[in-house]
């Protein structure tokens, strides 16, 4: 079985409304900002028809906040205009 023969018996209508939810998904991660850029994303990965509980594995914190940095620094290589999002997680 395919992962995706959800979508064989679905008619055009309903095709066009799921790629119409899928887009508004990856909008919403793609204009993400602050902390919002963390890399764990449940609410777009619930955007697939199969429910598993994703097994996440997470690096050591040293691994973790070096992986931080290089992905910040990657944005300042990408988008070295950017607006800076001053403020501490949860405010």
């Amino acid at each position: 079985m395919d992962l995706d023969d959800d979508l064989d018996g679905l008619d055009r209508g309903e095709l066009a409304a799921e790629v119409r939810r899928l887009r508004a998904g990856i909008r919403a991660h793609r204009d993400a900002s602050g902390h919002e850029l963390c890399w764990h994303h449940p609410l777009l990965w619930g955007l697939l028809p199969e429910r598993t509980a994703p097994e996440v594995a997470v690096p050591p914190w040293p691994r973790f906040l070096r992986g931080c940095v290089r992905y910040r620094e990657s944005l300042d290589r990408q988008l070295p205009g950017a607006p800076v999002y001053d403020r501490e997680f949860g405010e």
